[in-house]
């Protein structure tokens, strides 16, 4: 499904988003803060436009998708980058290997996201940080109304004129949708072993950064 939209994919994010989408890039760069010499992990990277944000840092960004089209294009566009074609359930890395791992907009589609919650954490070294940006729940029930309508109604349309496969994004709104609230994905973060495990709403809790740091070292 991916395959099919990877060219056009930016763009149509930024337009679907009402340009909040770079907006919401910096608030994650900020959270995960890459430091020089850093190795930093980031999944369901696409074609790279969040890894770029990352290594700008100094770090050093790896590009991990799914989608082997992503993948292609990602490297046609960045040249510079590491991308690595990988599931997330089963992550191409030895334990401990990186200071940082980060996922925007991609672990709703992952079929087992418990599952790649614990597999960032294995692959996190002691206290490293990881750091989840994904669409959420409004906690406010008028907003929450008139998100679902847009999700609804609205984004069908613009993706039918700004995607290439306006077909492939209503799987994507749908997973929206069914995605769960705030409070619930910050419970698996702590099953899974994180500590100091919170979140931040972003644009009135369209979307949340969740953040957790590997027990450190004793």
């Amino acid at each position: 499904m991916f395959d099919g939209v990877a060219r056009g994919y930016d763009r149509t994010n930024a337009v679907l988003s009402v340009g909040n989408a770079a907006l919401w890039r910096i608030a994650t760069v900020r959270a995960v803060d890459p430091k020089p010499g850093e190795r930093v992990l980031d999944i369901a990277a696409g074609t790279g436009t969040s890894s770029v944000a990352l290594a700008k840092s100094g770090a050093e960004v790896i590009a991990l998708d799914f989608s082997a089209g992503m993948v292609e294009e990602g490297r046609k566009r960045h040249p510079d980058l590491t991308f690595v074609q990988g599931d997330a359930m089963k992550l191409p890395f030895a334990d401990g290997e990186f200071d940082a791992v980060t996922i925007s907009f991609g672990l709703r589609n992952v079929q087992q996201p418990k599952v790649a919650i614990a597999e960032m954490r294995r692959v996190l070294k002691p206290g490293g940080r990881v750091v989840i940006c994904e669409f959420s729940r409004p906690p406010l029930g008028v907003l929450r109304a008139g998100y679902h309508a847009y999700l609804r109604y609205v984004m069908p349309l613009v993706a039918g004129v700004a995607s290439s496969n306006p077909e492939a994004y209503r799987y994507l709104f749908e997973s929206i949708r069914e995605w769960p609230a705030q409070p619930e994905l910050a419970r698996w973060l702590r099953d899974a072993g994180f500590e100091g495990v919170g979140y931040r709403n972003l644009t009135w809790g369209v979307v949340a950064l969740h953040r957790g740091r590997t027990p450190a070292a004793r």
